[in-house]
């Protein structure tokens, strides 16, 4: 199977440069709005067949244009739901980035425990378990390869992509993921493979070839990894404090 993950686009706490977390009613700017109505023209021509997202508003929003366009009904997944920051939710990142645990964050991130809230191994290990749940449901129910989409938050998305590298939880901020992007990951009975990684581009037809040469198979890339090669560019910071994910 292939899934296309799919961040939530800017909302009013990105702006606000505070953490939202789970606060239930932050939504998307207009800027995101825009966001929204692109990633249903960029998405809305490929073969997708299924679609899941977090319950929280912002991925509601992102994902309810492409979900109209293809007239599909997004499934609500809770274990996609952004990471619970605890008694960091609401709080501004000028303010956080003091926090004695924002450097475990960011360079020890499989040590890292917000108080009152989860760890992020706790985030990593329920999302992973999600997308393959569902992957792995899919291609029993088909039989053959499935374009699915999955939406939710930065900080999930980066931990789901740093599994399928192979790359330690620690690694984990050196994946940037913005708002709108999307990344790919193929899944196989052998390896995921990364397709591509913070994606705001335009062209995505690889993935209907991929889709129609590869339906009924489970194999790797074609040799020479050229397919599905990433056109997003790497131009984050992870130290900086507008690094971290609502």
């Amino acid at each position: 199977m292939t899934v296309i993950l799919l961040r939530h686009g800017v909302s009013a706490s990105n702006t606000a440069r505070t953490l939202a977390g789970r606060s239930p009613g932050v939504d998307l700017t207009d800027r995101g709005r825009e966001q929204a109505q692109a990633v249903a023209a960029r998405l809305g021509a490929l073969p997708i067949e299924h679609i899941v997202a977090s319950p929280l508003l912002r991925c509601q929003r992102t994902i309810a244009p492409l979900a109209d366009k293809l007239g599909l009904r997004p499934q609500v997944e809770e274990a996609l739901a952004e990471v619970d920051y605890g008694d960091w939710t609401g709080r501004t990142l000028d303010e956080l980035v003091k926090e004695p645990l924002w450097k475990v964050v960011q360079r020890h991130a499989s040590a890292a425990v917000f108080p009152g809230g989860e760890g992020l191994a706790q985030v990593q290990h329920r999302a992973v378990a999600a997308v393959r749940a569902h992957d792995a449901r899919l291609g029993e129910q088909h039989g053959r390869d499935v374009l699915w989409v999955a939406c939710s938050h930065g900080d999930v998305i980066k931990a789901v992509l740093a599994d399928a590298f192979g790359v330690h939880l620690d690694g984990f901020q050196r994946i940037v993921v913005e708002p709108a992007s999307i990344s790919v990951v193929r899944y196989t009975p052998t390896a995921p493979y990364v397709w591509r990684v913070n994606d705001t581009g335009a062209d995505l037809s690889a993935l209907v070839a991929t889709v129609e040469q590869r339906s009924g198979q489970r194999a790797g890339p074609v040799p020479g990894g050229e397919v599905g090669a990433a056109a997003g560019t790497d131009n984050g910071n992870a130290e900086r404090p507008e690094s971290r994910s609502e």
